[in-house]
């Protein structure tokens, strides 16, 4: 039997256990993000090898961020890139919560690195907080937290989006909005409760919007289910209602103009296009395993995702098991049962307009085909629906292994059983989807002629460069060069979503501007390697499109397999022979464009 003196002098070396147990929990997700990007920092030359476009873009978004704090320069568009037309950033992933906090680190050591320390520091930082509001809030209990963290933030579909998307795998805001939301129902504190949960909102507004829709909808869900499920809970609808408008109110005030700007402004677009809209989860891949994990490869799950960043399922038939498995021996829960009820609709609304198992269409339509057209909703990857199914398991892992914690001190006799069934079956369900580093791949490095800074003389008076090929979502090599002279290089078209101005379009999201007819010839050139018969029309309109994108001089890296053919195009198209300078060859189109 103890004392209170007895407990009070044990109560210090529970604490500093506690504090080691964190400190633990939190070096464990420090070892696991330089696990999975380590061939990045271990090789400064090496790149995102499945998703060399999207490492560009952000790059590129880091050194706005930068601009935006060094220059004063506006926000919520650019003209540093698709010149004259410039970029609606609200419309794009401007991620500037992180961007502009992170200029230092963009000015001291590139955007490179920038994007680097974005990516890890993100899963790290997803990790942990997981890791805190499990255990203080949700859960309870050290262990059990940290295992639910631990998968939430190195799952299969967050390691897949590792690959150049550190917007979503930068999902740390998500449990500190589960735990503000939570706290809005404490009586006398409303005010303060809805402030900072509008900050919140605002903070997740500028790093994902989709992961911000996803946390909003579940959260909604979930609250619903509390209050029906618990009386006792409804005492707090005033202080939980008062906070919400207030919360609703600050979000509202401090997003009001941006989102004016992304759904209204200049270089706004109506909803993605059908091919991107087409994206979906396939039904087999619940339960395959992902090309990122030690038990898959991309021999064995090309077919079940566009790409390698997409990898949104992905769990193993053994996780799936065993989630349901633990849905139904917690289903008195509430939680668990408004849990699961969340993930199946994720899961449905992931299947896109039709459904499609392990790689063939089904001819059976899947629940968000009468919802993919509505306003809001026709611009979210129906397949991003099923990243919101990775925190809910994480979190039904926390809370089955917390009832186990508890069945174990209650049986002492049982207690070895236990640990050995629940160890076993955890290995038999995790390890297979544990982690692997990212491939790399070398990145060339960037012509002397952008790092010396001898294109300036070529932008003076409003000019920009034009790149062969233009920039696109096959070829972002010149944002990453742009990002490297923090944007003073200005690109005409580029990588980003824009609205599809042609007849007939209805403005819907390109990844690029719309197509000119120069810019189609050089694609035509990259994708053929030979050049196509030129007329003395296309030469007069590429002297109208030099002219539209303000170009001071063109410029080609050699490296690229298609160089001789754009070479030749080039040439012929406007009759100026090129010079070798900085590792580029560069046409002066200065004298056809003035």
């Amino acid at each position: 039997m103890t004392t209170p003196e007895s407990d009070a002098r044990e109560a210090p070396g529970r604490v500093a256990r506690g504090a080691w147990t964190d400190a633990a929990a939190v070096l464990s997700f420090v070892l696991l993000a330089f696990w999975v990007t380590g061939r990045f920092w271990l090789h400064p030359a090496a790149g995102v090898r499945d998703n060399r476009t999207d490492q560009a873009q952000f790059e590129w978004m880091m050194a706005h961020g930068a601009r935006v704090v060094t220059q004063l320069a506006y926000p919520f568009t650019s003209d540093r890139m698709n010149v004259p037309d410039a970029v609606n950033l609200m419309a794009n992933t401007s991620v500037l919560s992180v961007s502009l906090p992170m200029t230092p680190v963009t000015v001291l050591f590139g955007p490179r690195t920038a994007f680097l320390v974005f990516l890890t520091a993100g899963l790290i930082a997803t990790g942990v907080a997981w890791y805190f509001v499990l255990s203080r809030v949700l859960v309870g209990s050290r262990g059990p937290a940290w295992l639910g963290a631990g998968f939430c933030a190195f799952a299969p579909a967050m390691v897949s989006h590792a690959n150049a998307h550190p917007n979503i795998v930068s999902q740390f805001v998500v449990p500190l909005l589960v735990w503000r939301t939570l706290r809005l129902a404490e009586p006398g504190r409303w005010l303060r409760n809805g402030v900072l949960l509008g900050l919140l909102v605002v903070w997740q507004a500028f790093l994902n919007l989709e992961i911000l829709l996803m946390t909003a909808i579940g959260l909604a869900v979930m609250v619903a289910v509390l209050a029906l499920a618990r009386p006792e809970l409804r005492r707090g609808v005033r202080p939980f209602g008062a906070g919400l408008a207030v919360a609703a109110g600050v979000a509202g005030t401090l997003l009001a103009y941006p989102l004016y700007v992304q759904f209204f402004g200049p270089g706004a677009y109506r909803g993605l296009s059908p091919l991107i809209r087409g994206y979906r989860t396939d039904l087999a891949s619940f339960v395959a395993w992902s090309r990122e994990s030690l038990a898959g490869d991309a021999r064995g799950s090309a077919w079940l995702a566009r790409n390698a960043t997409e990898e949104n399922g992905f769990f193993g038939w053994p996780l799936v098991v065993l989630v349901i498995a633990l849905v139904w021996w917690l289903r008195r829960s509430a939680v668990v049962l408004g849990l699961a009820a969340l993930g199946l609709l994720f899961g449905l609304f992931s299947l896109g307009r039709e459904i499609v198992y392990d790689g063939r269409e089904t001819g059976i339509p899947g629940p968000w085909a009468p919802l993919e057209n509505l306003p809001v909703l026709h611009s979210v990857v129906p397949t991003r629906w099923s990243l919101a199914l990775t925190p809910i398991i994480g979190v039904l892992l926390a809370l089955g292994a917390e009832q186990v914690r508890l069945l174990a001190r209650r049986h002492p006799a049982a207690r070895p059983g236990i640990r050995f069934t629940t160890a076993t079956v955890l290995t038999m369900a995790l390890l297979p989807i544990l982690p692997t580093p990212l491939p790399s791949v070398r990145l060339d490095p960037t012509p002397r002629f952008v790092t010396s800074g001898a294109w300036r003389p070529y932008v003076a008076g409003g000019h920009s460069i034009v790149t062969l090929p233009l920039p696109d979502t096959t070829y972002a090599d010149p944002l990453r060069w742009s990002a490297e002279t923090r944007l003073g290089m200005p690109l005409a078209r580029g990588y980003f979503l824009g609205p599809d101005t042609r007849p007939g379009a209805h403005r819907v999201a390109l990844f690029t501007a719309p197509p000119r007819r120069t810019s189609t010839f050089f694609g035509i050139i990259r994708q053929t390697d030979a050049v196509p018969p030129i007329s003395p029309l296309d030469r007069v309109t590429a002297v109208d499109d030099l002219r539209y994108w303000r170009a001071g001089a063109v410029i080609l890296d050699p490296r690229l397999r298609q160089a001789g053919s754009l070479y030749r195009g080039m040439t012929a198209l406007t009759g100026i022979e090129p010079v070798r300078t900085g590792g580029v060859w560069l046409w002066d189109v200065r004298p056809l464009v003035d």
